[in-house]
């Protein structure tokens, strides 16, 4: 018995530590958290997790949102059912495991958090047509990363339960068509936010794929950082990190886009074709790197 828990528990582990870096410590965060909910209300702390939402949910009110600006990302990592927190976190396992290999743990945590802000804002901007509840849960971040998925890989095919393969783009597009017909149901499902982070997802992405890498920029601002930071090389720092930039950001961006100029031409659809049917036998881990890289860059094209 101690045999099978043995493999399972390291069977989980290594799954999970398998995980991109960025996407391990949000679904991380995630579960702690309703975890931690879950058993306060279970001993008897139910009004500690009421007023726990009530100070970290996000408000559609003006007012609240300006004097109380955490709220607009503090929302994402509080969940109201194991349901809730199951769905949200799968769907960012099974998509945003590629969108972060693809383009890095900073520009994956720009589009999931900025996609969850985004949400809220759409979400306050809208608030005089909806009723004023308080919003929790990481839907808007979610589907924000589910557009940047689309986006990159089109072509993918998604199998769900009881449903032949259904390309991603296709799918996402079938999820947001939903929220926009039940916009109006008064389900106490927060469709606008869904909505507003799955619209910042694509703006954000959009963005980066035009030649806006936040990584650099991140990068840039940490270096500034560090140069104040270090006694007696303050100007020595701040020359360096120039320097950095000057000759490091701009050329790199560049260069991959020669190079993928150049990779996308020597590959046809047949290439394609034969990733996709091998994603439909062992699934996207079963490709290796260049296979994953190969996707995206054909995807794109196509």
């Amino acid at each position: 018995m101690s045999m099978y828990d043995d493999s399972f528990g390291s069977a989980l582990k290594r799954g999970y530590l398998g995980l991109p870096s960025a996407l391990r410590v949000i679904l991380l965060l995630n579960v702690v958290i309703f975890i931690l909910q879950s058993l306060i209300t279970t001993f008897g702390g139910g009004a500690l997790v009421s007023w726990l939402i009530g100070a970290f949910g996000f408000i559609p009110e003006w007012q609240t949102s300006l004097l109380q600006p955490w709220r607009l990302v503090t929302y994402l990592f509080l969940h109201g059912s194991v349901l809730h927190v199951a769905f949200n976190m799968l769907w960012l396992w099974w998509m945003g495991r590629p969108v972060e290999e693809q383009l890095g743990p900073r520009n994956f945590l720009v589009i999931y958090i900025g996609s969850g802000v985004g949400g809220a804002l759409v979400n306050l901007v809208f608030s005089p047509f909806f009723p004023a509840t308080i919003t929790i849960g990481a839907s808007g971040a979610v589907f924000g990363m589910m557009v940047a998925f689309a986006m990159l890989f089109p072509r993918i095919p998604i199998m769900l339960l009881f449903l032949p393969p259904i390309q991603a783009r296709f799918l996402v597009a079938g999820l947001i068509a939903i929220d926009l017909l039940l916009i109006s149901a008064g389900d106490n499902v927060a469709r606008i936010v869904h909505l507003g982070g799955a619209l910042w997802g694509y703006i954000i992405l959009k963005m980066y794929l035009q030649g806006y890498h936040y990584d650099l920029w991140i990068e840039q601002f940490l270096q500034r950082f560090r140069s104040r930071k270090s006694p007696g090389g303050t100007r020595a720092g701040t020359r360096s990190s120039a320097g950095t930039s000057a000759s490091s950001g701009p050329r790199n961006p560049s260069m991959r886009k020669v190079a993928d100029a150049e990779i996308v031409e020597e590959y046809s659809q047949d290439e394609l074709d034969r990733i996709l049917d091998k994603i439909s036998k062992s699934g996207y881990e079963g490709l290796t790197a260049e296979e994953k890289r190969l996707l995206f860059e054909l995807s794109r094209k196509n």
